[in-house]
């Protein structure tokens, strides 16, 4: 008798916890349809919601430490070859389109013209920072951006801030999430897809961001470097990325 009452608890225990699963399941959906049509992103899964950024943070730290006799040599390298400033700072636009700044070693000159105008960039990219550019060295300040939860390791590439009214509405979605260190358009062809193209890459990544998809453009970012497959050192890279 008391094995047959046990029984029933846990059957009726189990049919309870479906049908509350089902409820929250529903309610979850109908507030996702609603936040949707009210043109609010709505996060694709728990890994976007809840694991993505406190991962980011925690790599992010771990590859500054790892990472820093890299830097370190990097920036002496930049000071010797270019002199100061070591780091290029810019606004960019993030999540939301709020406005941060950006890091990233220097790889032009301060060359100017005889009126005292700075000369145009493909005359002041130096060779080294060519070499910078295209063995992404250049990118390593974007750690701390990364750490300080104004990037991540995957997303869409920050633009410059003159692009933001460019964008049309499908578009301007690529900023319902964190800007990356890499994206789908950089391993989508990097510099070989026109604009429109790159955008809607970015779009795509944003409404459905997953691990294994995070993982899959990483592993292709690392592969695209190594190769220097679909690697352009133009200054114009990506609308103008400097």
């Amino acid at each position: 008798m008391l094995k047959m009452n046990r029984k029933r608890v846990f059957l009726i225990s189990g049919i309870s916890g479906l049908i509350l699963g089902i409820g929250v399941y529903k309610d979850t959906k109908r507030k996702q349809k609603k936040a949707r049509s009210e043109g609010k992103h709505v996060p694709y899964g728990p890994y976007e919601a809840c694991i993505k950024r406190p991962l980011d943070f925690l790599i992010s730290l771990i590859a500054l430490i790892v990472l820093s006799p890299l830097l370190l040599i990097t920036a002496i390298l930049v000071k010797v070859k270019m002199g100061s400033p070591i780091v290029f700072v810019q606004e960019r636009p993030g999540k939301d389109s709020k406005i941060f700044k950006m890091y990233k070693f220097r790889t032009m000159s301060d060359e100017r013209d005889e009126n005292g105008e700075l000369l145009q960039d493909a005359q002041r990219l130096t060779e080294f920072g060519k070499k910078l550019r295209s063995t992404s060295l250049d990118e390593l300040p974007e750690l701390f951006n990364i750490m300080s939860g104004t990037m991540s390791f995957v997303g869409p590439r920050p633009l410059l801030v003159k692009y933001l009214p460019r964008y049309n509405k499908r578009q301007a979605t690529r900023h319902d999430v964190r800007s990356g260190l890499t994206g789908a358009a950089q391993v989508s062809g990097r510099n070989m897809l026109s604009w429109s193209d790159k955008l809607e890459a970015d779009v795509k990544y944003a409404e459905k961001i997953t691990f294994l998809g995070d993982l899959r453009i990483l592993f292709k970012t690392v592969c695209v470097v190594l190769r220097h497959d679909d690697i352009s050192v133009d200054v114009e890279e990506f609308m103008g990325d400097e």
